[in-house]
């Protein structure tokens, strides 16, 4: 596989932590955000979550067909869900206006809960954006396996995370020897004929990916992979920062955490 992921935040401050600071700090956030209904303290979350991201140093124009996909399908999520079809008992107070087809009534706890969703969903992509764009993608295996994965799991892990890049390599490749062999594929703005445009790549793309899966198969079991504990050549060691960026994390999901038992950030904020 000569494709691998987008390495984008060489050189950034997170790019120089311990590849398991990237993956276990979403985890800590997400216990951290898991449930809460104020928006206030989303928003005092999502204020660590920013200064993380900027820590990563991810340029913003190899991201931002990424960020536009994101936005863009969180958005239409939150407000089918918590707005057009939105059931919410909690919704109380003055009507603001009634959604025609669905009939809900819509009112500053309904958009207040739906902003509260949709500012949680994009303070999860900030601290998980890091994962994909700021570890190096020959380092996601020996994370996985110091993290306590086995050896198995966390090199399927490794490959899994190269082959979508792969794939897409493969599919540019396909298209590009149908043209030269006289084969246009047709372009438009209808995505439906577009799609369906693109049958007869879909059997060659899929063939490659398959010989390219037993190829690695083979060598790896040539390597004798499996048959005993496998060693990394990369050692990974948690610093001081490391275990401060934990540290904060850690201390920031214990209080939402106690906040929630306590009844503090259950109930929808309307302003």
């Amino acid at each position: 596989m000569d494709v691998t992921p987008r390495y984008l935040g060489a050189g950034s401050f997170l790019s120089r932590r311990d590849p398991r600071v990237l993956l276990l700090v979403p985890v800590l956030y997400l216990v951290a955000v898991a449930g809460i209904d104020d928006l206030r303290a989303i928003l005092a979350c999502t204020v660590a979550a920013l200064v993380y991201y900027r820590a990563a140093g991810i340029p913003w124009r190899g991201v931002r067909a990424n960020w536009a996909f994101m936005l863009a399908f969180t958005t239409l999520l939150v407000v089918v869900n918590s707005v057009i079809t939105s059931t919410d008992t909690r919704a109380g107070g003055e009507v603001l206006f009634t959604v025609p087809l669905t009939g809900s009534d819509i009112t500053w706890a309904t958009l207040s809960y739906a902003a509260t969703v949709l500012v949680r969903y994009i303070s999860l992509a900030m601290v998980s954006f890091p994962v994909a764009f700021n570890i190096r993608p020959s380092d996601l295996g020996v994370a996985f396996a110091r993290l306590g994965l086995s050896q198995r799991l966390a090199y399927g892990v490794d490959l899994t995370f190269r082959f979508l890049p792969s794939t897409w390599a493969s599919f540019r490749e396909t298209i590009d020897a149908q043209r030269i062999r006289g084969y246009e594929h047709p372009r438009g703005r209808n995505p439906v004929k577009r799609l369906l445009a693109l049958k007869p790549v879909v059997i060659p793309v899929t063939v490659n990916a398959l010989i390219d899966a037993e190829d690695t198969v083979n060598a790896m079991d040539l390597r004798g992979f499996g048959g005993r504990t496998r060693t990394w050549m990369r050692e990974l060691a948690f610093d001081r920062v490391d275990y401060s960026i934990l540290a904060g994390f850690a201390a920031m999901a214990a209080v939402m955490v106690a906040a929630r038992f306590l009844g503090l950030t259950e109930s929808v904020w309307v302003p």
